[in-house]
């Protein structure tokens, strides 16, 4: 790792002997018609643990999701991410040790680059000086910076139903509590979609019925999430990306269309292909998991899904710093 350059443009050195581990949620964004500002933290977590080392070495180790195709050295998006906010601080690193435990799935629309991001640079805020150290609103800031947009880092950061919006070059956000009756249940199918690709299908331009149609129904996804969970199905119906997208994740997309013919809330999370159904209560979540099971057994045999009921973190990323 060379720190030279770091050196040379006058950054102040971590102390060494410091370990931070972060622990962030999974997240899905849009929610049917959200499009780049609604996300919601699942109860589904990645965990990485940072050490400040006394030398220049990078010691990376990297369990479950992705262990055997991610790099282990700088170009890895955590080291990135670090890098980016230690200088946005004012500081460089020596020596690291970074261990992570990945549990969300790579490429599924859940998240996972978003994770790494926040917990890079939540683990890299927590390691400077308590005087230099910055809030969440800057958390989010960067993180959105790196990432492009913030439907994604806004849930992981605050945890909940994150509503987001962009000013100019700033990113902002706020959090709203979700019904207790709201259980998000996604299916996950054994192929991934990259979000670049998936936003490649998108058309310049909407029409003005469409996004009349979908801001509307954007308003009552808000109210049915946080007050009225009987109005998700209506509450879900999307004008602006999912029919376009469709064509790269036709399993997906028929999944999704069975599920909403039989009643149930669902959705492609972020830019897919994991399926999300926003189920009203227990009975309609345990209905959702044999729907999908049976649905996916008998139409799609050759695609392996692991379907999971999951909870809404609503705590965000929590960070744990130790000093030797």
């Amino acid at each position: 790792m060379d720190t030279t350059s770091q050196a040379a443009v006058g950054l102040h050195l971590i102390e060494p002997g410091q370990r931070v581990t972060v622990r962030v949620p999974a997240t899905s964004a849009n929610l049917g018609p959200g499009y780049d500002s609604l996300g919601l933290a699942l109860a589904l977590h990645d965990t990485l643990t940072v050490e400040s080392l006394d030398t220049d070495e990078l010691l990376f180790e990297l369990h479950g999701e992705g262990a055997e195709t991610l790099p282990r050295d700088a170009s890895h998006l955590v080291i990135r991410a670090m890098d980016a906010a230690f200088g946005r601080l004012g500081y460089r690193h020596g020596g690291l040790k970074v261990t992570a435990q990945n549990v969300n799935p790579h490429g599924r629309g859940l998240g996972s680059s978003a994770s790494a991001v926040v917990a890079a640079v939540s683990a890299a805020n927590a390691m400077v000086p308590a005087g230099s150290r910055r809030g969440k609103d800057w958390i989010l800031q960067l993180t959105s910076e790196i990432e492009g947009h913030p439907d994604n880092v806004a849930p992981a950061i605050f945890g909940g139903l994150a509503l987001s919006w962009q000013d100019s070059e700033q990113y902002s956000s706020t959090s709203a509590t979700v019904a207790g009756d709201v259980i998000p249940v996604v299916a996950v199918p054994d192929f991934e979609l990259s979000t670049e690709a998936a936003r490649a299908l998108l058309p310049v331009s909407v029409g003005h019925h469409a996004a009349a149609m979908n801001s509307g129904r954007a308003a009552l996804l808000i109210h049915a999430l946080t007050q009225k969970p009987e109005y998700l199905l209506p509450g879900t119906e999307d004008y602006l990306h999912q029919s376009y997208r469709a064509e790269a994740m036709r399993p997906s997309a028929a999944l999704i269309g069975a599920l909403r013919k039989s009643g149930f809330a669902a959705v492609v999370s972020g830019a897919g292909p994991t399926v999300l159904v926003l189920a009203n209560g227990a009975a309609q979540a345990g209905d959702a998991v044999a729907f999908i099971e049976s649905f996916t057994a008998n139409n799609t045999p050759d695609i392996g899904w692991r379907v999971l009921k999951l909870a809404v973190d609503v705590e965000g990323a929590k960070v744990d710093l130790h000093r030797r």
